[in-house]
């Protein structure tokens, strides 16, 4: 799956340099193999399941800056986002460079309203989680967004300050919701090969 990434930032153009944040020796060496920089490993505090991205990203900026390399921008990309898009990388960091923001970031939309969002009550029931807004019409709803979990550009020392991502100082970069899908269970695995597939036969076309 991280050979897809890899291949996306490639062809995106965007990079002097791509560099893989790890602490596992099998996930270093794939990356070597696929001619990937893995220039140190990342710390066991920086390695649990419950480890936020801004504390990764922050490491390796510093380990940049400390070696003597000070890039202008810097791209987190997930390992987890199989249908990361090069044009969308190019786009996004286009929108950074012409803009005063800090981040960039990969962003679609919600597929439901989630101002009509409902949840069960204690008895089994449901109740509306935003009661104002229950009554709407869909297309009355305001839209809601949220991060596509794809990428992230920002500027070095946005992420050494481990400044918050989204804020009003990041710009969202729209994706297309068929062009979207995070890996956290297997049942979202199989949902991204399919999706995976539909996107790949209409590049093919």
């Amino acid at each position: 799956m991280i050979a897809w990434t890899i291949m996306a930032l490639r062809e995106s153009g965007c990079f002097a340099r791509i560099i893989l944040s790890t602490d596992d020796d099998e996930i270093a060496a794939v990356a070597r193999d696929l001619g990937i920089e893995v220039p140190f490993r990342r710390p066991r505090e920086l390695s649990q399941d419950q480890t936020p991205t801004l504390p990764v990203m922050a490491h390796a900026v510093r380990h940049m800056l400390d070696s003597g390399w000070e890039p202008d921008l810097v791209c987190c990309a997930y390992a987890t986002a199989p249908m990361l898009n090069p044009d969308d990388l190019r786009g996004a960091m286009q929108m950074l460079n012409g803009s005063k923001a800090d981040y960039v970031f990969s962003c679609t939309t919600f597929a439901f309203p989630v101002l009509r969002a409902l949840k069960l009550d204690a008895n089994g029931g449901v109740e509306a989680m935003f009661p104002a807004a229950i009554e709407m019409r869909s297309q009355d709803v305001t839209e809601a967004i949220h991060d596509a979990g794809q990428f992230y550009w920002g500027r070095p020392e946005a992420f050494v300050r481990e400044q918050q991502i989204f804020s009003p100082n990041s710009r969202p970069y729209m994706i297309p919701r068929h062009r979207v899908q995070d890996i956290d269970t297997e049942e979202d695995w199989e949902f991204a090969e399919r999706l995976f597939r539909i996107n790949q036969s209409e590049v093919v076309r």
